[in-house]
């Protein structure tokens, strides 16, 4: 990537030419990296490919299906990665994972683990072993890394937690240490609960809500830490960025961020915030809450780790590297969502 501002050129990485306007004065970005992605049709991906494709990248996608078009490139996530598979791109981007919820079966439980640990690893292997390896390795992780840590409020420097979920994300991110090890920038995006009409936590909770028959979870005190999904996508496009921190002279530049980053709105609520405000916006009741012991007779094991625990996390490491939330409150965050 190249830089050019009044006539000074900074060279940096990416694959990405920039030039200043002279009628403007402003600074204007061409960007062309080629970016590889998995788990482009979940949630995350749906959102994220856009925004990247408004940058002029180039998406490929990893698929488990038979390959339709160019673009497309069809592996088995939990067989060893041929390196030549994944070789030549600007950025790799792991999405894909089995979704938590539900009764955790010894095969569930297998499936979750696999799915996160097993591919991160294969993939992270691969990238280390290319004949042209990329810039940058991001890879997802979850807030579940932290366990139930009830009010204390939580930042990348926090340690693990207890549990199971805390230590699937504690050896998912471990897994990508093959490709750390190779001089890859390496981010493991720790992804809170992710607000979305198009699936995830909103969804599920709508239809009890708009029937007058939501309620809060437990005694409703546990932390709910959650993302604006439009945020989320633009969070991880700071992180590939590094130009706009040079042009706009911010403390840390997005091109220095390694390792964990929480992915978080900076206004964590508690579950029974949640459940008001989700309840005003549609201006029903909200008066039947779920006891704790209902939840753990249905869910077992992921009641207590997916729905009763409290995780009270904040987004240093964003908000050091200036990045600015389009939706900072869940108030808001909602209202945008249920208008579309």
């Amino acid at each position: 990537m190249c830089l050019i501002i009044a006539g000074c050129s900074v060279q940096g990485a990416g694959g990405r030419k920039l030039w200043n306007s002279a009628s403007s004065g402003s600074v204007e970005y061409l960007r062309m990296s080629r970016i590889l992605i998995s788990g482009a049709s979940g949630l995350i991906g749906r959102a994220l490919i856009p925004a990247l494709e408004k940058r002029g990248d180039q998406i490929y996608r990893l698929v488990r299906r038979e390959p339709r078009h160019q673009r497309e490139i069809g592996w088995n996530p939990i067989e060893a990665v041929p390196p030549p598979l994944v070789s030549g791109f600007d950025t790799v981007i792991h999405l894909s994972g089995e979704s938590v919820a539900g009764r955790w079966t010894r095969n569930k439980k297998k499936s979750i683990r696999d799915s996160r640990v097993m591919t991160s690893r294969n993939l992270a292997t691969a990238l280390a072993q290319a004949e042209k390896p990329p810039q940058a390795f991001l890879c997802a992780s979850a807030i579940g890394y932290y366990g139930n840590r009830g009010d204390e409020i939580l930042t990348e420097e926090s340690p693990p937690g207890r549990g199971f979920l805390a230590g699937v994300s504690l050896e998912w991110e471990q897994a990508t240490h093959p490709a750390l090890q190779a001089g890859i920038r390496v981010v493991n995006l720790r992804i809170g609960i992710v607000l979305s009409q198009a699936g995830g936590a909103l969804r599920q909770m709508l239809l009890p809500f708009r029937f007058g028959l939501g309620g809060r979870i437990g005694d409703g005190q546990q932390w709910f830490a959650w993302i604006h999904v439009e945020d989320l996508a633009a969070a991880v496009v700071h992180i590939l960025d590094p130009a706009k921190a040079i042009v706009e002279g911010l403390p840390s530049s997005p091109g220095e961020i390694r390792g964990p980053v929480n992915m978080v709105s900076p206004s964590p609520v508690m579950n029974a915030e949640l459940t008001r405000t989700l309840a005003h916006l549609l201006n029903r009741p909200a008066p039947f809450p779920v006891p704790a012991f209902m939840l753990r007779l249905a869910f077992g094991e992921f009641a207590d780790e997916g729905l009763l625990s409290s995780a009270r996390v904040v987004p240093k490491t964003l908000a050091s590297a200036g990045f600015k939330f389009k939706y900072p409150q869940l108030e808001a965050a909602l209202a945008q969502l249920l208008r579309e």
